[in-house]
Formats: structure tokens, sequence, C-alpha cells
């Protein structure tokens, strides 16, 4: 009789699993809208030749950087876009931060297009062909920032310009962000939302770079999918450090401070932050996993039951799929002697972390300190920034954005994800609940290996489309 019980049970357990997943349908796809579109194709291509010549390298090191090329690019803005510059105010904020401002008919619900046209260093040698020269090439403009993220520079203003000749004028106020030290964390986008936050400037949307439309990212879907930022992670970089007395390296210690050091990085890789499904996270498997195989159903329609298997089945994949589960360390730097038969009197190894929303640099800081389990290993905070707020995908602002990516894309899945990178628009978090991040390109996985890598390039009809996506924003905004 208990066998026929337990039976009985295992096999309503069973059928509630499947019928939760066959009923895990795909949610209405977002509404067909026409919204037509004039690309003016060789003044784009010519336009992003040229703003890639601009040499605009971002460094710390203010020595290192040549202020000349970053006002030729400003100038040369000018110089293609006139209508904008002429139907636009413009305000120099902070050290390079440019704010452009379109009067529409209505100031209740401001909208912010946000790019940052500083661009990480190079090594030239390790290029294929010039990273500056603007060469056209295979359908492909080559050179650096074509895909971070003077494409999008280049999208906005194109767009904008093409649709101020047709007389447009916006529903509501719209503004340009655009920074010259997002790769150095600089202070211009802070002082651009400074600037707004003064003026009682609370934005309806905010949109930087951030998500793509991409492939094959996502279990069980082999489609295309539009992926946008809702959250960011937060960025830390941390140096543990410890001292000893040095000497011969012929009489060592038991455990030297590297090998006490290195047993405190095993420990830390060997006790991975808990997993935590955040919002982004949790949206984005609701999202995606209704298009998923059924096996894949079963596990998402069901992550009552099932979350703990797919952390496994993250934490065995590595990678961007276990780092949407959990705050991850990567262990980046380490230096002890500069001999090899000298005892370091000091070494130390450095990590970056990426913070999961519901982590803070505080609270992780005291995981690690538990997990390494040495007071000799001192603990400093070399930079950092917590995890973003979460933007809503409940209101307008979402749903419009949406369709527009929906009727640039048809065949792409519009997705909520959490970003893993940094961005400028974690700034605006604090005048806006909309901040969102969608780099408006389709990206193979080798074309996104080549942000801040080597050889980056775009396919012209990448940057035509990603016009044509801001030309249909524009529109509804």
């Amino acid at each position: 009789m208990i066998g026929y019980i337990i039976g009985g049970v295992l096999l309503a357990f069973i059928l509630v699993l499947v019928i939760r997943a066959c009923l895990f349908r795909p949610h209405p796809l977002p509404k067909e809208r026409e919204l037509p579109v004039e690309i003016p194709r060789d003044k784009v291509v010519q336009d992003m030749v040229d703003l890639i010549r601009c040499k605009t390298v971002s460094n710390r090191d203010e020595a290192l950087v040549d202020r000349a090329e970053f006002e030729k690019l400003r100038s040369l803005l000018a110089e293609r876009f006139p209508t904008v510059h002429k139907k636009a105010v413009r305000k120099e904020l902070g050290k390079t931060g440019l704010l452009y401002m379109i009067k529409g008919k209505s100031s209740d619900r401001p909208n912010v297009l946000m790019a940052h046209y500083d661009v990480v260093p190079v090594e030239e040698a390790l290029w294929t062909k010039p990273a500056f020269a603007g060469l056209i090439e295979e359908d492909c403009i080559w050179g650096r920032g074509t895909l971070d993220t003077k494409g999008t520079l280049c999208g906005i203003f194109e767009a904008l310009e093409v649709l101020l000749n047709k007389d447009y004028e916006p529903a509501n106020d719209l503004y340009l962000s655009f920074s010259g030290e997002e790769e150095i964390d600089g202070d211009s986008c802070p002082a651009i939302v400074t600037y707004l936050e003064e003026n009682g400037i609370r934005p309806a949307m905010v949109l930087d770079e951030g998500g793509a439309v991409v492939e094959k990212v996502f279990p069980g879907v082999s489609g295309e999918c539009a992926l946008i930022g809702i959250a960011e992670k937060g960025s830390v970089n941390m140096e543990f450090r410890m001292d000893s007395t040095g000497g011969h390296a012929s009489t060592p210690p038991v455990h030297t401070v590297l090998g006490r050091l290195s047993s405190a990085v095993c420990r830390i890789e060997a006790h991975p932050f808990r997993r935590r499904l955040t919002r982004p996270v949790a949206e984005m498997f609701d999202t995606l996993g209704r298009y998923s195989t059924f096996a894949y159903k079963l596990i998402f329609a069901n992550l009552w039951c099932f979350e703990g298997l797919l952390d496994k089945i993250c934490k065995k994949s590595g990678g961007e799929l276990n780092a949407m589960m959990r705050t991850t360390v990567a262990v980046t730097r380490m230096e002890g002697s500069k001999a090899y038969n000298v005892l370091p009197p000091k070494a130390s190894f450095g990590i970056n972390m990426r913070l999961m929303p519901g982590d803070t640099i505080d609270s992780a800081t005291e995981y690690l300190r538990k997990v390494i389990a040495d007071d000799s290993i001192s603990i400093h905070l070399v930079n950092g920034m917590n995890p973003s707020p979460c933007a809503r995908t409940d209101g307008e602002a979402w749903t419009g954005l949406s369709e527009v990516v929906h009727a640039t894309w048809p065949e792409a899945i519009v997705s909520p994800y959490l970003m893993m990178a940094c961005s400028d628009s974690r700034h605006y978090c604090r005048i806006c609940d909309h901040v969102y991040r969608f780099s408006a390109m389709r990206m193979s996985k080798a074309e996104r290996g080549m942000i801040h890598g080597n050889d980056e390039r775009i396919p012209i009809e990448t940057l035509l489309t990603t016009v044509a996506f801001y030309e249909r924003l524009l529109q509804t905004l």
C-alpha cells in the first residue's frame, strides 16, 4: 500500500512538472510597428571611417592622452552633422562630456541616448590592419572603436541628422549624452548626470551600450536573441597582501608567503559565492526558456524544483552562464620577489570581482575574509562600484524599446538580461528607473571577442542597421 502511495505521489509530481513545461509557452511578440527609415549609405560609411581616424585613446595617465585627437573628433561631429548642431543646444561638461538637447513638444518625459567616444589602447603589432586607418575591406570598416562605441555614436548622429532635415520634432525633450573617458571610469558622465539632476531633469528612459543581437547564447535556443541589459554587475579590484622577514631561498620556511597566498587563492576558487537568482536573470530565464527545447523547458518552467540542478550546469559550463548566477572572482595578478633565490619580504595577489545585485563591496569582502581564513593576509580595496539597481520592464519605456528592436530584427527574441561589464549608464540610475543597455548591432561570438581585442571591425551592413534602429527609435520618443 505504501508503495502505491509513493508511486502515486511520484507520478503526480512528474505530471505537474510536465504540465508546467507544456504550458511554458512564449510571451506575445511586441507590437508590429511601421517605422520607415532613410539611410544615406555613402555618408554613413565615410563619417564612420573619419571617426575611427580620430585616435581618442583614453588613459588614466593624462600624459599619455592626446587631447588634440579628442578635439578633432568633436570638430568632426560639428562638421558632419550641421543640422544637429544648429538645432541642438550643446554643453561641454566635465573633462570630455558632451550633452546635446533637442527641444521636444513636451518636457514631461525626456529621453537620453548615450555612447562614449573614447577607446582603449591597441597593440598595433597584433593587428592585421592599422587600428586607426579606417580601412574598408571585405565589406567591413576596420578600426578601434567600430564596435565599442563609435558605431553607436555614428548611428545616433546619422539618424538624428536625417530626421531633423525632415523637420522632425520629438514628442519629448531629447538628450544625447557622450563621454570621452568611459573606458577609464572618468568623471565626465557623472558631471552630465549631476547637471541634469540639478536642473530637475528626470529621464523617462536612458539607452546606452550593452547587450546585442546574438545567437546560441542560451541553452536550448538556437535562434537570435536581442538582449537588453536591465542591470549591470558591480566591478571591484582588490589586493591581498602578506609580509614576511624575507631571506635567502636556500633556507625557506615551511610555508612561504607566496605559498600561503596561493593557498588563499585555491580556497577562493574552491568556495565560489552562492548562487543568487536575481530579477534580470529570472526574467531572462522566463523569456528565453519558453523558446528552449522541451528538456530545458522542464527546468526553466520549474525552477522552484530545479534551480539547484541549473546551478550545477552553470558552474560546470563556467563563463557567462555561470556569471549570471553568482558573484565571480578572477585572480588576475600575483607579485613576489624580483629574484629567483630571494624570499620576498612582501607578496600580493590581485583579483577582479563582479558583484551580483544583492551583494556589495563590504559583504563580498567579509565573505572572502572568512574563506581565506588567514589573518596574516590583509585585504585592500583598490577601486570598485556596487551593482546597479534593476530597471523596470513593466512600463511604456520597455514596451516602446522592445517594439523598435522587434521592428529592426523581426526574428530575434527580445529579452532582459544582466550585463556582466560596466558602462557609464550606471550613473543615470540615481535619476531614472528605466536605464537600458543595448548596443544596436547584430554581433557574432567572434565580433564580441574583438571588443577591447585585436582586429576590431564592423560590417557595413551592421552599421547601416544601427542607423536604421536609431531612426525608428527617435520616431517613437
